[in-house]
C-alpha cells in the first residue's frame, strides 16, 4: 500500500467559512454516503481514507467537494464539504474555501472540470479487485504518475485527447493503487457508469471455464 495515500500534495490555500448551503448537497450527500455504504469510499486498516466526491457550481470552474480526513464518517454533515474556488495546476495550487481542507485528489478533479465543461460530477472510489479487471481495459493513467499532482492533472488531458475518456468516462489510476474515477452530466451518470463497469467485472470474474 503506497503511504503517502491520503496526503495533500498540492499547495492548499484554505479559507476557513461557513458550510455549503444543504440545497446545494443533497445529491452530493446521497451519492458519497451510498459509495461508502458500499465500501467504495472508506478507511484502510492503516487508518489513511480513500474516496470522495464532487459536483460543478453552475457554469464556472468552482466545485463542491467532501473535504480531506472525512472518509471515516459513514455519513457526510454540510460541514464536511468545502467549496474549491480557484485553482492553478501548473503552479500546484488551489484555493477551498469552507469548513474543511478539500481532499487531497482535488487538483485532479480541478483538471477533469477545466478540460471539459459538460462534465458536472465526478466520484472517485477504491476497490482492488474493480481496479484489476479495468486497468487497460477502460482508459489508464500511467503508472508512473503520482496522484495529486500537476502531472496527474494533466494526465487526465492525454487520457481525453488520447484514450477516448470523454466517451468512456471512466479511468484507472495505476499508479494510484486500488483508484478509479468516473463522471458524467451529472451524479446519477456519474455512478451509473461505475457500476455498469463494476457488473461487466464481476461478470467476468465469476465465469466458469
Amino acid at each position: 500500500m503506497v503511504m503517502d495515500e491520503g496526503v495533500i500534495k498540492y499547495h492548499c490555500h484554505w479559507i476557513k467559512g461557513e458550510s455549503v448551503a444543504l440545497a446545494r448537497l443533497t445529491d452530493l450527500m446521497k451519492k458519497r454516503d451510498l459509495m461508502r455504504s458500499l465500501g467504495l469510499i472508506g478507511v484502510y486498516e492503516n487508518g489513511i481514507g480513500f474516496g470522495n466526491v464532487s459536483q460543478r457550481i453552475n457554469n464556472s470552474n468552482q466545485f463542491i467537494i467532501s473535504g480531506t480526513q472525512t472518509a471515516h464518517f459513514p455519513t457526510l454533515k454540510p460541514e464536511h464539504y468545502t467549496v474549491v474556488t480557484d485553482f492553478n495546476i501548473e503552479e500546484n495550487s488551489l484555493t477551498c474555501c469552507g469548513p474543511v481542507k478539500a481532499s487531497s485528489e482535488s487538483l485532479t478533479h480541478a483538471a477533469i472540470y477545466y478540460y471539459r465543461p459538460e462534465i458536472m460530477g465526478i466520484i472517485h472510489i477504491h476497490n482492488y479487485h474493480f481496479w484489476q479487471e479495468l486497468m487497460f481495459q477502460v482508459p489508464t493513467a500511467n503508472p508512473d504518475v503520482p496522484y495529486g499532482t500537476p502531472q496527474m492533472a494533466k494526465e487526465m488531458f492525454r487520457l481525453f485527447d488520447e484514450e477516448n475518456l470523454g466517451v468512456e468516462k471512466i479511468l484507472v489510476m495505476a499508479g494510484h493503487e486500488d483508484g478509479i474515477i468516473c463522471f458524467g452530466k451529472d451524479l446519477d451518470e456519474a455512478a451509473n457508469i461505475l457500476f455498469s463497469f463494476i457488473d461487466t467485472a464481476d461478470s467476468k470474474s465469476s465465469r466458469v471455464c
